[in-house]
């Protein structure tokens, strides 16, 4: 089906529905029927377990604009399905910490089939469970952080009807072979060693290095990282050394952690490369965008069709809201 197929009517009175009452909430991209999920999201991070050839594991890229569904083959390795360009998120890069910041999420969550949900104001729409354990050890607050439809975003990940459709229906096929949740990893952006030059002064760095850990993992073996945290920070593919579950609220007890010798290579590449830049000052400045963010050909399309065509197009509804403006002109290039 092409990207811009014609919507539903349900989905048109859906979309309308929303603009008329105002639609977006600040804690997140609630509705009516999203409201349901909130109160669902997992309390504790999954134990690791085998999952059935074709399950799938989802990535988000902030600065790409990009969601990519992975499936699991025969070899036990996630091979890429499909990209995805996501419509609009708004906010900056770095963590959601705060109900009503506009950050869309950033970190490792699980989605369970209660998290999804087929009737949402937005098309279809799947909880990503934010607060996750490590989130709520450290206070942060927020809830009903979803990718959805529609195209309009305030802390979410916003696609098209079509494409939200589309992953959802991966979930679904997932679900009914015996996957029982399916892990997505949020970026800022790509996390190589250039990225990570580019944005050294950001006051996430810390963060994102931490992110990069698990990042590396899946890049590298296409194995899905087993997720815990302690000590306000994440642990990946660790266990406690007396057999114990890692509790998130508490500081990191004695681990031992499997780290593949291809992953700890890249580590030590990365790591030396981004001294290069830095030593050589090649390491660029950091995109700065004023609202957010949206996938270059939507961008386009907006330069070329204006807000009320592409609305028609892609199912924006309260355009307005996230500041499609900010987005016609490329972002600039500023340091921070």
């Amino acid at each position: 089906m092409p990207l811009f197929a014609r919507q539903s009517f349900h989905s048109r009175r859906a979309a309308l529905a929303c603009a008329l009452v105002g639609l977006l909430s600040a804690s997140g991209c609630v509705s009516m029927t999203d409201e349901t999920y909130k109160d669902l999201v997992p309390t504790a991070y999954a134990e690791p377990k085998a999952r059935p050839q074709g399950s799938i594991l989802v990535r988000i890229f902030k600065e790409e604009s990009e969601l990519e569904v992975w499936k699991l083959g025969a070899d036990g390795r996630y091979a890429l399905h499909k990209t995805h360009p996501l419509c609009r998120w708004s906010g900056k890069l770095g963590p959601k910490k705060t109900n009503g910041d506009r950050q869309a999420p950033e970190g490792f969550y699980r989605v369970t089939r209660a998290l999804m949900n087929p009737n949402s104001k937005y098309h279809r729409s799947f909880n990503l469970g934010y607060p996750n354990p490590l989130e709520k050890s450290l206070g942060y607050t927020g809830d009903s952080l979803m990718v959805h439809g529609a195209c309009s975003s305030s802390g979410c990940f916003a696609m098209t009807d079509e494409g939200v459709a589309e992953i959802y229906a991966d979930a679904e096929k997932a679900f009914a072979i015996g996957q029982g949740d399916f892990q997505v990893q949020s970026f800022p952006f790509r996390m190589t060693a250039e990225q990570m030059a580019r944005h050294r002064s950001d006051p996430n760095i810390a963060f994102w290095r931490n992110l990069k850990l698990g990042y590396d993992a899946f890049e590298v073996t296409r194995r899905e990282p087993d997720v815990a945290a302690c000590g306000g920070r994440y642990v990946f593919d660790a266990r406690r050394k007396d057999g114990q579950p890692i509790d998130p609220a508490a500081s990191c007890p004695p681990l031992e952690a499997h780290v593949a010798p291809e992953v700890a290579a890249k580590r030590e590449r990365d790591d030396r490369l981004l001294q290069s830049l830095l030593a050589e000052g090649r390491a660029g400045m950091p995109m700065a965008y004023v609202d957010g963010g949206m996938h270059p050909q939507f961008r386009d399309m907006l330069k070329r069709l204006g807000t009320k065509e592409l609305a028609v197009k892609t199912s924006m509804t309260a355009v307005q809201v996230s500041r499609p403006d900010a987005l016609v002109d490329d972002p600039a290039d500023a340091e921070r």
